[in-house]
This record gives structure tokens, C-alpha cells and sequence, in this order.
């Protein structure tokens, strides 16, 4: 078993593949709507039956999406086990009218296949389903145990993904984890994440006055929108560094071997610069303190700012009221919730206790070590199969990875389908099916590898 790559049945059942996709895709399943979200884990259910893999459909409590777990033992490997895990909601599809088929009708047109989810998440869950579905029918047998965990809250932020790691501890057990997603870059190499950057969402408010008033005013009432503008001043230089007491004081410095990776990766300034219509970047950072920033930089964002007027013309008016909803990326060991009392600490030292602060979201970064055996053997299944790929050590974004990392112990990686310029979350999503049949065999690979690990 572990010398036969099936990769020729991966070819033979290509056809399969595309077809099973577009199912997935003309089934809704919109979690911000709960739109046929109890449908889709049914369908996701009765796919990996049919692929051989037993499964079952867990929860948590009423009105929580559901988790379709997929678990096949292996018969000559028992010792190790590799999880996949994915998610079946999709984004909304709104605007409709920008999409030029149905978004739920998994039209294919040549080498993609378009609609909503075609590629986050459901093409990305197909090409996993198809790796074990190939060992399965070329060997009897998988190459190590494998366990599905496939959840319907991704899209609006995974509330309940840690209660469900939790609850269900034992039985997702498992030694490592292939992430939902990975990006391929434009010359079809494969990106494979070692992390994600933690996120705090937080909103500031003050409150003035009971109404608006006349701008004339503003010799006696306070503008509150200038209070909030004094206390933004306060978090963050121009340079982009946090001026929080203490908010960096658990952070490490890059390993040696994570700076040599962050040094190969490639990022083109000038092709970034003219994407997004800018001349320079925050702090005017060039180089590997560019790429250092993507990677392992955290921030302290304006997501949006609201007070008074902001309609066309003129209107001489002083707010009553104004607000600011900041995101801060965050970094490997920064504790969200520690991270909230140095706000609130930062803002009664700074004079600014009258400042109302809402709490959206906190999500712990995670980062898998650059020298964890699990990552030379992903590398070496997505340079077999797609001739060469790089690694990053850390996503710019933000996932529930921390959860999976802490509670189950196990190293997680992303790797996948992801054409970075698919349009995910936008009109028009698609998938290729060229990379959707490379990424099927990278996971057969992947299982090959590990499982003789």
C-alpha cells in the first residue's frame, strides 16, 4: 500500500469528481441565512458513505449548524491518524445579479466549474473525499486512519467550533490536520500555510448628547467623534506599531529556520502596490520587512468609523453620538482576552473611561512549527504533484486553526485547490478542475507520507 500512489484511478474518475461537486454547489447552504444547511450535511453525509467512509451527523443544540464526522480505520496502519477538516456553508450570493449563471447551478464552462462554494469549501472538501475514495478503490485500504471534521459555521466565524472540539475531544482525535483551504499562485504553485493570525473585533463608542444639534453649538457641547479620534491616536503609531502596555510582551521572534522560509517566499512589491493603487507601504517597510509584516505582523485596523452626516452635500450638524469598530490581528500567543483587559487598562490610564467598548470576536493566532516532521511531508506530496510548491509560515488572516492546535494537540497545515484569483466570496466563484484533480492527488500523497512517517 504505502509504494502505490493511486493516482491512476484519481484519472480514470475524473469525471465523478466534477459531478459530485456540482451536486454539492446546487445544494444552497448559506449559513448567515441558514439557508438549506440541514440539507447540505444530509447530501456531505450520504457522499461520504458512497465514497466508504462511515459517518454520522453530530450536535450540539438547536438552532447550531451540524458537524458531519467521516472516520475509516486503517488495516495495516492503526497508529497514526490524519484529519481533514472542512467546512460545508458557503457565503451568500448576493449580489445575484452579477453572477453570469445561477450562482447554485455548478455550471461548468471548460476547466472550471462556477457557483457558489466551488471552490470555499466545497470544492476543496470534494478533492478530499476523492483521495480516500481513490485509496479505497485501489487498495482496499487507506494509508494511515483518517477522520473527517466538516462543519457548517465557517462563513459566519465558527462560533461553536471550540464547544464542539470539546465535546467531541475523543473521538477527533488525531495527530495532525489538513486545513479547509490552501492557495495556488498564479504559476499553479501550491501555497502551504503553516498558521493564521489570531483577530480581536471591537467596537468604541461615546455618547455625548441625547440628539444631534446644530454645529453652532459646538463652542459649548462636546463633538464626540473628536473624543474618539483623541483615543484612536492613542493605540497605534504611524508606523503601525501597537502602543498598548504590554500588548506584545508574550510574542517570540521568528525561529531561524521560519526567517529562511518568509525570505523564499515570493511577493512582488511593485505588482502588490499597483493591485491596490498605493505608492508606499505603513511604515514605509521594503523587502523581508515587508514579507515579515504578512506573516507575523499584528495590527490595530479602523474597519469603519461612524458619526453625524456622511450623505452627499452639506449638512452643519454635531453629532450626538460616535463610534469606531477596530479589528487587531493578532499574533502566536497573544491571548485575546488578556489582549481586552490591556484595552480597556490602555484607555482608564489614557483619561478614557467615558469610552463604551463592545467586544465582537477573539480568535488566537496558531502557527505550526517550520520544522515539524508533518511539513516536510505535505512538502514533498505537493511537490510531487503539482512540481513545486512553497511555504509560508503564516496566513495573513484569520481562522479557527488555535482551537484544533490547543484542545486536539495536532499540528495543523493548509493546503488545497485555491486559485488565488477564483473569486471566493464574490459573484462568479470557480473552481479549475486541473488543480481540483492536482490537489486530489496531493492528498493521497499526503496520507502515502504520513502514514509511513
Amino acid at each position: 500500500m504505502s509504494k502505490m500512489i493511486p493516482t491512476k484511478h484519481v484519472d480514470a474518475h475524473m469525471g465523478e469528481l466534477v459531478s459530485d461537486l456540482q451536486m454539492l454547489i446546487r445544494q444552497p447552504s448559506v449559513s448567515a441565512k441558514n439557508e438549506g444547511i440541514e440539507e447540505c450535511a444530509i447530501l456531505v453525509q450520504k457522499l461520504l458513505k458512497k465514497s466508504g467512509v462511515k459517518s454520522e451527523i453530530l450536535r450540539l443544540k438547536k438552532g447550531v449548524a451540524p458537524i458531519v464526522y467521516g472516520e475509516i480505520k486503517s488495516k495495516q496502519n492503526s497508529k497514526k491518524t490524519l484529519m481533514f477538516y472542512n467546512h460545508y456553508d458557503v457565503q451568500p450570493a448576493e449580489p445575484f445579479d452579477l453572477w453570469d449563471d445561477p450562482p447554485f447551478s455548478g455550471t461548468k464552462k471548460g476547466n472550471k466549474i462556477f457557483g457558489r462554494g466551488a471552490t470555499d469549501d466545497k470544492g476543496e472538501l470534494i478533492t478530499r473525499i476523492k483521495a480516500v475514495e481513490a485509496c479505497l478503490k485501489t487498495t482496499g485500504d487507506v494509508p494511515c486512519n483518517i477522520k473527517f471534521v466538516i462543519e457548517g459555521e465557517e462563513e459566519t466565524g465558527s462560533a461553536h467550533i471550540e464547544e464542539y472540539l470539546r465535546k467531541y475531544k475523543k473521538k477527533f482525535s488525531c495527530d495532525g490536520v489538513i486545513w479547509e483551504f490552501g492557495y495556488v499562485d498564479a504559476k499553479n504553485r501550491p501555497i502551504i500555510g503553516l498558521g493564521m493570525k489570531g483577530l480581536l473585533f471591537v467596537e468604541l463608542s461615546v455618547k455625548e448628547s441625547i440628539r444631534d444639534a446644530h454645529s453652532s453649538l459646538a463652542v459649548l457641547i462636546k463633538n464626540p467623534a473628536w473624543r474618539l479620534i483623541e483615543v484612536v491616536n492613542t493605540l497605534r503609531n504611524s508606523d503601525g506599531e501597537v502602543l498598548i502596555k504590554d500588548w506584545y510582551s508574550e510574542v517570540s521572534s521568528f525561529s531561524k529556520n521560519d526567517l529562511k522560509i518568509i525570505k523564499n517566499e515570493p511577493f512582488d512589491e511593485n505588482v502588490f502596490k499597483k493591485e491596490f493603487g498605493i505608492k508606499s507601504f505603513v511604515g514605509n517597510k521594503k523587502g523581508m520587512d515587508a514579507k515579515k509584516a504578512l506573516v507575523g505582523g499584528a495590527t490595530c485596523n479602523i474597519a469603519g468609523f461612524v458619526s453625524g452626516y456622511v450623505g452627499d452635500g452639506a449638512k452643519t450638524v454635531l453629532p450626538g453620538s460616535a463610534l469606531v469598530k477596530i479589528d487587531f490581528r493578532l499574533i502566536p500567543k497573544m491571548d485575546p482576552k488578556k489582549q481586552v483587559l490591556r484595552l480597556k487598562n490602555h484607555l482608564k490610564s489614557k483619561g478614557f473611561s467615558d469610552v463604551g467598548i463592545r467586544v465582537y470576536h477573539g480568535e488566537a493566532a496558531a502557527r505550526t512549527d517550520s520544522s515539524h516532521p508533518f511539513v516536510s511531508q505535505v512538502k514533498d506530496a505537493a511537490d510531487k504533484s503539482f512540481g513545486k510548491s512553497i511555504l509560508n509560515v503564516s496566513n495573513a488572516g484569520t481562522g479557527p486553526m488555535y482551537p484544533f492546535v490547543e484542545i486536539l494537540n495536532a499540528p495543523c497545515i493548509s493546503i488545497g485547490s485555491t486559485y488565488m484569483f477564483s473569486r471566493i466570496h464574490s459573484p462568479n466563484e470557480f473552481a479549475r478542475v486541473d488543480l481540483l484533480k492536482k490537489t486530489t492527488k496531493c492528498m493521497c500523497e499526503i496520507m502515502i507520507n504520513f502514514g509511513n512517517s
